[in-house]
Formats: C-alpha cells, sequence, structure tokens
C-alpha cells in the first residue's frame, strides 16, 4: 500500500480532492465552524498548508527540519496552534494560495527523496512513502472535517489503501496514547476497499480480528467518527477495545466524535 510512485500520485489527487472543496468557497464560508471545536474551514486548511510546508521542509532540509524542531519547547501540538495565527488572518484567497503552494511544494520535496532513505520526522524518521501516507491521513481527516462543515460526501476511490496500510502499522498508537499496553499479538484486518477489492493484514489464524470498508477504518482510526456510527466488526475482546482507542496518529487522542453525531 505504500509504493514510492503510487503514493505521491494518489497523494497529489487527494490534495487536489481537498482543494475542490474550497477552491470555489465564498468568503464567509471560511469562516464556518467544523466538528473540530474552534476550528473553522479557514484553521483546517491552515493546519494542512502548514503540515505540508514542515514535510516539505524534512524531505528538501533535513538539518533544518531538525534545528526547528529541536526549538519547539512547549511541544508539537502547541506549534501547531500557533502556526495557525499566521494562517486565519489571512484573506481567503491568500489563504488558498499559501496551502497550493505549501501542498504542491512538500510533495515535489517528498518526491524527489530517494525511496530507501529515510526522512526525519517528530518521533523518528520514516521512508518517504510511508511519510507521504501520513500526509494522506491529513488529508483524510481535515478534509472529512470540511466537508462535514459544507455537507458535503465524499467520494472515495482505492487511493485510500495507503492509509488503510497506515492505520495498520500505527495499530498501536492508541493504546499509546493513553499509557496502555498494547497486545503481544497482532490483529487480523480484512477491509473491503471501495472497488470491493479485499485487503487483508495480520496473521490469518489471529484470535483478534477487525472486518469492515475501508472508509469507516480511517473514519474511526482518524476519530472523525464515532465506532457506533460505523458498521465496523470486532472479533474478540481486545479488538473490541481497540475500536474505542484507534487513532493513526501520535500524541493526545482528543474528544473525537460523539456516538450519534453522523448516525
Amino acid at each position: 500500500m505504500t509504493d514510492p510512485r503510487r503514493v505521491i500520485d494518489d497523494l497529489t489527487e487527494e490534495g487536489r480532492e481537498v482543494d475542490g472543496l474550497v477552491a470555489g468557497l465564498a468568503a464567509d464560508a471560511w469562516a464556518l465552524p467544523t466538528p473540530a471545536a474552534g476550528w473553522t474551514v479557514a484553521h483546517q486548511i491552515g493546519h494542512l498548508a502548514f503540515i505540508f510546508r514542515i514535510a516539505g521542509l524534512a524531505a528538501a532540509d533535513p538539518a533544518a527540519f531538525q534545528r526547528m524542531t529541536a526549538g519547539l519547547t512547549q511541544g508539537f501540538d502547541a506549534a501547531v496552534n500557533a502556526a495557525l495565527a499566521d494562517y486565519v488572518d489571512d484573506p481567503p484567497e491568500a489563504l488558498l494560495a499559501r496551502w497550493r503552494a505549501e501542498r504542491d511544494a512538500g510533495i515535489k520535496a517528498l518526491a524527489a527523496v530517494p525511496a530507501d532513505q529515510p526522512v526525519p520526522w517528530l518521533v523518528n524518521p520514516l521512508p518517504p512513502a510511508v511519510l507521504a501516507s501520513a500526509g494522506m491521513m491529513e488529508l483524510f481527516g481535515h478534509g472529512q472535517d470540511i466537508a462535514d462543515a459544507l455537507g458535503v460526501t465524499r467520494q472515495r476511490t482505492d487511493r485510500i489503501g495507503h492509509l488503510v496500510g497506515f492505520v495498520v502499522r500505527t495499530w498501536e498508537f492508541g493504546y499509546q496514547a493513553r499509557q496502555l499496553t498494547p497486545p503481544a499479538t497482532r490483529f487480523r484486518f480484512e477491509i473491503t476497499a471501495p472497488s470491493g477489492a479485499l485487503w487483508t493484514f495480520g496473521p490469518e489464524d489471529a484470535g483478534d480480528r477487525i472486518t469492515g470498508t475501508a472508509e469507516d477504518l480511517c473514519l474511526l482510526a482518524t476519530r472523525r467518527r464515532h465506532r457506533a456510527d460505523l458498521g465496523l466488526t470486532a472479533t474478540g475482546a481486545e479488538a473490541d477495545r481497540w475500536l474505542d482507542i484507534a487513532q493513526a496518529y501520535r500524541g493526545p487522542a482528543g474528544p473525537g466524535r460523539r456516538p450519534g453525531q453522523f448516525a
């Protein structure tokens, strides 16, 4: 799911899709609240612009990226929130232009990194294809917030497979965020793609398994939907607990979404 060539192409397409959500918005629509408390549509785009900016910096100038992150005395989340002020005060047309420029520059920098050359990131260096998959996660989650604010239903494609692979790769993050010990054995994931293909991960004989659609798995792991509003099925007590705590990003889980909020 993280082919170095394919993931860059798919990341580019996902970025264009999110761009399409906001490209024609009236100025007042940028101030609409999204399901993320305190965040407007402008906050969501500003956050994405910042993330792609620092990903591009990590890929193009690792030393500068490491100097920047070493200076984050209050932590990365605080830095992200502080950076938003630099974006959301821009008029919508300026924010849109910045998002496009920083997105495209970040993807271009990632594409230039050899597939076997790790890129420094916030905790551990990552292969460029994996960091690009993390970018898919950002576009998926924040794009969903924008779509929810606008009342738009997003159309998924098998590009989501990169994010499914990233969710499986980061399956322990929900435990780590809550200071819990992950189970010693891996889960089995049997996930249905938008095309109807079956994507499988983990041992075939695993006692704990997760089944459902790719979109539902990604909505769960980005915490954009509560498990009660999704069609995922858990077999085994530990897999059932995982559906309560799953997240594909490091750091605090945040409040997530309420049961029935998007039923």
